[in-house]
């Protein structure tokens, strides 16, 4: 080892579960400030997660850190799953007090500055919740042939789509998504992605991936199936998506997919044809038809811990 090498701390937690080896991993770097954005780059590619979070500290002086997230590929402004698992694990390691029953912390990412809470019981964080960005319904994707590239993305019948009588439409609560509804969880669980053609046809729509639901589900306490395919930012198949999860929650009130009170509550299933089954909690407040706020949480397990030398 060179005495010029740096030496990193890092954890890694598994978000949208209760126990390891379930939901989304993210590794997440505490201490940050001072490595260049081709480091942080050059460490994601070698983690090698959908996300990788580095903690740097805040422009804002109401936000109690920075958050910059990366792919394997690039840096991406906001997401969903690292965004828990980062102050988790900054809850864990008491960088900053914890108090019951809600610990409520400002945090900065590329696109402004929003609010995360812990849920803490008897000292211990049950739970993370995120208020997202106000949904952007940025249009419907009705025309023929991009419904038909979709599907063949996808490598199912374009009727598997329509038949649903549900739009295919592109949403954002900070990284736009195409979510497409489907009518069976046996047409769910068939999809065999073609992630060049995922590319193609999110270039040409506007979207960063395809969220892919059904109301068929397997665990009776769900209400929906997802499946998220995000091979612009370079992740074929993301276990457990967080910001894509808000996203398709407020496109399930919009278009009365469930059933919609003034706080609708959504549990979506993810995960399970890659062996990572995650559960996923939305929060959709809405009154006169307008949706005012959106939240989306779950548990998290810390799995790994250790120093990155380099």
């Amino acid at each position: 080892m060179s005495a010029d090498s740096q030496r990193l701390q890092y954890y890694q937690a598994d978000v949208f579960t209760d126990r390891p080896f379930g939901g989304n991993p993210v590794a997440v770097f505490p201490d940050s400030e001072g490595l260049t954005d081709c480091e942080f780059q050059q460490i994601a590619r070698e983690m090698n997660l959908s996300e990788t979070v580095f903690v740097v500290p805040s422009t804002d002086p109401i936000a109690c850190a920075k958050l910059r997230i990366f792919t394997p590929t690039q840096e991406i402004p906001f997401a969903g799953h690292p965004v828990l698992g980062t102050f988790h694990i900054l809850g864990t390691l008491k960088r900053f007090p914890l108090t019951e029953p809600i610990t409520r912390v400002m945090y900065e990412c590329n696109i402004g500055v929003f609010p995360v809470e812990l849920c803490v019981l008897k000292g211990q964080i049950d739970r993370v919740v995120m208020v997202q960005p106000q949904p952007q319904f940025l249009g419907i994707v009705d025309a023929v042939e991009d419904l038909y590239d979709v599907s063949k993305a996808l490598r199912i019948p374009k009727a598997a789509i329509t038949a649903t009588r549900f739009p295919v439409e592109v949403v954002s609560t900070g990284l736009p998504v195409m979510v497409v509804p489907v009518r069976s969880l046996t047409a769910v669980k068939s999809i065999s992605v073609d992630p060049t053609a995922v590319i193609e046809v999110c270039a040409r729509l506007g979207t960063n991936g395809i969220m892919v639901f059904t109301t068929m589900t397997v665990e009776d306490w769900s209400m929906v199936h997802t499946r998220m395919f995000a091979s612009p930012i370079g992740v074929v198949e993301d276990p457990a998506t967080g910001s894509a999860s808000g996203a398709l929650g407020a496109y399930l009130v919009k278009n009365g997919v469930v059933d919609v009170g003034p706080m609708t509550e959504i549990v979506a299933e993810q995960g399970y044809e890659i062996d990572r089954p995650s559960r996923i909690l939305i929060q959709v407040l809405s009154d006169d038809d307008i949706i005012q706020e959106i939240k989306v949480g779950g548990q998290v397990v810390m799995v790994a811990e250790g120093k990155l030398v380099f």
